[in-house]
This record gives C-alpha cells, structure tokens and sequence, in this order.
C-alpha cells in the first residue's frame, strides 16, 4: 500500500501528507489518489504556474479560456468555434472543483494542499456516480481515474487509467521542484476492475490509419491538404531520420481543428493531449508534413505537436504527456531507426533556419519548460556522461539539472499572441537552458544572436534563443576560467557558468568539424543539391549560405548527424539526389549545415580534467 502512517514528519514531507489527508477526508485509497497525480504532475506544484494545457497543481486542475485556446499557430484557423470549446467540462475542473469543496478557485490553483483535496473531491464524485460509493479496495477505482482523464474516447480514458494502475504496482519516488519528498509504495497485487470502463458509455476512436504503438490512444484526423506533400517516405530514398518537438500555442481541440482546416498552409503528423497522453494522426509518416518552417527539414522528419502555451511562459507539461509521446517517439525509433539521443530528437526551436531572411523568425517552441533530461530518460536514452571540469579542445553536452536550474525569463506582449500578458513580466522558472555571456562574469551582457540582434547583446526574453544552450546539446569546448565554461557557439566564443562542471558531462566518440582551410566556412540552412543537378523542367530549389553566420578559423563545433547527400523532392513524385554531401552541426541553440568538403572532422577522445559524477 501506499506510505501514509509511517510517513516523513519532517517539513519535506508535508506534500505527502496533503495526500493522505485528502484521501482519508473524500474515503479514496490514497495509492489511487497519488497514481493519478503522478500521472498529472509527478506530484509537483510547480509555483502555481499553468501548465502547457492550462492546468494547475498536483492534481492539475484545468481552467482555460478562449483567449489561451486561439494561440498564434495552427489553432488560429479555429477560432470560430473557440467559445463552445472552451465551455467543454474537460477544460474546467478547476472550477468543477471550488463547487464541490467550497474554496475559491484562486485558492485551488496557488495552494497545493488546496489543489489536493480539490482533485480528490472530483475523483471521489465521478467514484460516488460509478458505484454508488467509495470503496477501499483500489482495484475498484479503475473506472473514476479513467474519467478523471477526461477523454471523451474510451481508449485515451482506458491508457491513462493503465498508466496510473501501473504506476500504483510499480511504486514511485520522487522530489519536487520545491523540495517535497513524495513516495508511493508498489501494490503488485492490485488487478483493476477495467471493465467499470465500460460504464462511462465513451466512444471509441477512429483507429483506422493510424500508426501508433498499443499504449498510445490514437486517432486520425486528415490535417490540411495544402499542408504537406505526398510522398512514399523513405521507400523513394527520402531517408527519415529526425523527430521535431513542438507545441501548439493553443488547446488540443483547437489545434487539431486548425490543422485540419483546408486553407492551413502548415500540418503536422501527430497532435498529443495534454490530460490523458492521447494522440491524433493527421499526415501518415511516409508523407511530408509542413510542420518546421523548413522544407529540408521537414522532408527527413516527423513533427510531434502538443497541446500547450509556451507563449504563456509555462513552466510543466503533464506526465501523461511525457509517457505517451515517449512511447510514440520510440515506435518511430524503432520503425525508421532513428537514434534515440538529442541530436535526432529535436525541439522546433532547434530547427535551423532556412535562408537568411527566415532565421530571425522561427518559432521557438516547445520553450523552455520541456523537461529534455525526463524525457531522455523515458526514452531509455538519458544525457549520459561524467560530470567535473571540462578540458579544453574536449566536447561536453549540456545537462542543466532541470529541476534546480531555475532560470528568470521576462514573457513580453509580443511573445503571447493570446493576448493574456499585458505587460512584460518576469518570471522565475524551472529550465532546460544555461544562459550564455559574452565574459566569464555575471554581469557581462548576454551574448546576442547575429540572426536576432544585428548590433548588441541578448535579451532574456523567452523567445530570445540565440543566447541559451539547451540540455543534450554538444559543444566544443574553448577556454575555462574558474567557475566558467567557454564553449564555440554561432561564430563566437561564449560564456556560461558551470562551477564544478554541475552544467554538463563529458562526451567522447563524436565527430568534431573545424574548417578545412584558413577561411571562414559558410553555413547553411538546408541541404539541396546544386541547381546542375536537377533535370530540366522540375525547377531548382534555392540553396544559398545564411549570411550572418560562418565557422571561423581556428573554430570547432560537433557534427549532430554523419554527412548525408543533398536532396530534393517534388509533389511528381520525382527525388533529386546531390553529388555533395553536408554535415548536420550544433551550431547555436538550433543546428545548421556545413559541406563535408569544407571541413575536416575528427573523433572527440575522452578526457577531462577532474572527474565527477
């Protein structure tokens, strides 16, 4: 059973208590209570900030509006229908919940202890409405937790009620961002009741075309026609080899309402829900999805959008979230190998620019509360390496513990296009980036991006990439003062700080690419073939370098991908192949391209100068 008697009495267990406490007020087996907020928040407050789909606290209680739910991206072309959407129960708990326990609502989002007791009087009223009571044997709850989801499809409600009934005969620990201590005993003998499923009378998802693991609810949706290309993916020699992360800006109804409209010029092959992990496909895998705001990276990638707001400056996606895009993104791993690691699993803000006019433009999502250390994790691939002091000339990968990085980010007007920030506001957040300096010193400016800022430093507004390194990313390393770490970043050499290497691990075995020559290298945004090589009457798509960028002389950076030939396709169904190939490099917060020709590459050795762990 779950630890409620003997539990902690120290102040870091007080969050434990809450839980037991609100189990035993609404008569609900507290391992049930604690399963289902593992699966929401991994039992984390998190500052009383939304989440990436509106809810709040452990228990995340949701309260969206229309305002959140129309977004800038792909929720826009649904606005029409946003009032009838946002009055769906699904996206209210929060309030469903001040009826039931008489507390305000601003009280159920900013008290925890709150947020607790509001979460179990709603699974113990969706119990009292199944059976008729609230039993104390925990395998008779399966059908509460599974409406707790809020899925409207019995299969998104049957997953999500599978991976809390998991969870409770795993067992789970856990730390908070705060610092509460957290533990749920394993229960392996709990056999759920799942046929109390049946009872809710949910309707079965479209399944049909979908291309999903059996852990995941999945359901298709055609997205816009004019958002993609049919292609036959990698049959045709399109290799697939990337998978893009990325959030909506808007609700998940929205959203898949907005792709699927026929005028939207953009796509994305699967949408996941924020409450219950459930996905829905919208372009088959062997098409091409306009989804990265590159066509020559859209062409070798599968785009994964989630239900969120990163303009909001939200700080936490759901557990159900992680887990199920995890299952996902390993079905597709295993499908088209591709490598389960940072370099092939990407965020849409680690996408490179097109051309030059483009780079200053792209999006800049999932932000950075996407917790890429958790996420690695659950793919079976964590950020490995040994933390300490990083040598000169060796490679490091970024990994900021996330919980403990707390990073301040300032959320603008102009970064939430919901119109729900006044004002610019900073906030305090819990990160997956280091900022980066332009000096070893707390003070120095933050180092601008040339593609954002022509002239001076950077900004720590929350869409200002270009002066933060991300976890997983690799860096070659330039010089090391004390306390910092130098590494070469967008043509610089750039500043963060890393006391006792805390930062980042050691990385050997990946290939290092510097310059060929004396000259500058040129970058580039895509990879197509020179215009020679394509056939008369197909047209030629525009390959030229980014001009604010170059790989200087005496620079180093690490390639992400080996070196693949350029290519091209067309809605003919006619691929184009190069007889030059480009190396796919960590050149700032988003890759980029350099020609194999141009640079050399060697193999990154393994040392450092004072070991860690």
């Amino acid at each position: 059973m779950a630890l409620a008697d003997n539990a902690d009495d120290s102040a870091n267990a007080s969050r434990q208590r809450d839980f037991v406490s609100a189990a035993a007020e609404y008569h609900i087996p507290v391992n049930v209570l604690l399963g289902v907020a593992y699966q929401e928040s991994r039992w984390d407050a998190h500052s009383a900030t939304p989440s990436s789909g509106g809810g709040f606290g452990p228990m995340h209680l949701t309260d969206v509006t229309p305002a959140m739910m129309a977004g800038d991206g792909a929720g826009a072309a649904g606005r029409s229908d946003l009032a009838s959407l946002a009055a769906k129960p699904a996206l209210h708990t929060l309030q469903a919940a001040a009826k039931l326990t008489g507390l305000s609502a601003d009280t159920l989002r900013t008290d925890p202890a709150a947020n607790i007791r509001g979460g179990a009087a709603l699974l113990a009223a969706y119990q009292k409405q199944l059976t008729g009571g609230t039993p104390a044997d925990a395998s008779q709850w399966y059908g509460a937790v599974a409406q707790y989801s809020q899925s409207t499809q019995k299969q998104g409600a049957v997953h999500f009620a599978n991976r809390v009934f998991g969870t409770i005969r795993g067992g789970a620990t856990g730390v908070t961002h705060d610092g509460q201590r957290v533990r749920l005993e394993a229960s392996p003998s709990v056999r759920p009741a799942d046929a109390q499923v049946d009872r809710l009378h949910l309707k079965a998802s479209v399944t049909a075309g979908t291309e999903c693991p059996s852990t995941v609810e999945c359901t298709f949706v055609p997205g816009s026609p004019v958002g993609g290309q049919v292609s036959n993916r990698p049959e045709n020699g399109i290799r697939i080899d990337t998978i893009v992360i990325h959030d909506l800006e808007s609700s998940y109804d929205s959203g898949v309402n907005g792709l699927a409209d026929p005028k939207n010029s953009v796509s994305t092959h699967y949408v996941m829900r924020s409450s219950d992990g459930a996905a829905t496909q919208m372009v088959p895998t062997k098409d091409i999805a306009f989804h990265a705001g590159n066509y020559s990276a859209n062409l070798h990638s599968i785009g994964i959008e989630h239900e969120g707001y990163a303009a909001h400056g939200a700080t936490w996606y759901t557990e159900a979230q992680y887990e199920a895009t995890a299952d996902l993104v390993k079905y597709l791993s295993d499908r088209f190998g591709i490598p389960l690691d940072r370099q092939h699993i990407l965020g849409h803000d680690n996408v490179a620019g097109p051309n030059s006019t483009l780079v200053s433009s792209m999006h800049w999502d999932p932000g950075n509360g996407w917790d890429w250390d958790h996420f690695m994790d659950l793919l079976g691939h964590p950020i490995r390496g040994l933390r300490g002091l990083p040598a000169v000339g060796s490679v490091v990968t970024l990994d900021p513990p996330f919980a403990d990085n707390v990073q301040k980010v300032q959320v603008c007007p102009a970064d939430d296009p919901t119109g729900d920030t006044p004002a610019c506001t900073d906030k305090q957040q819990a990160s997956n980036f280091v900022y980066l300096r332009t000096a070893p010193d707390a003070t120095a400016p933050l180092f601008g991006d040339q593609a954002i800022h022509e002239t001076g430093a950077g900004t720590d507004r929350i869409s200002d990439w270009g002066s933060t390194a991300q976890a997983g990313q690799q860096f070659v390393v330039a010089e090391v003062q004390g306390d910092w770490t130098a590494i070469w970043y967008s043509g610089a050499k750039v500043w963060f700080y890393n006391p006792d290497g805390k930062n980042t691990k050691s990385t050997y075995g990946v290939k290092i690419i510097k310059p060929a020559g004396s000259t500058p290298v040129a970058v580039y945004g895509s990879s197509y073939p020179d215009k020679p090589e394509y056939p008369a009457g197909l047209g030629a798509s525009t390959q030229a370098p980014l001009s604010m960028y170059t790989v200087p002389a005496g620079q180093a950076y690490v390639a992400t991908q080996p070196p693949a030939a350029t290519d091209d396709y067309f809605t003919s169904g006619a691929v184009v192949i190069g007889g030059k190939k480009m190396y796919t490099v960590q050149y700032n917060h988003r890759v980029a391209l350099v020609y194999a020709n141009d640079v050399t590459a060697t193999t990154a050795i393994h040392h450092w100068e004072d070991g860690g762990n």
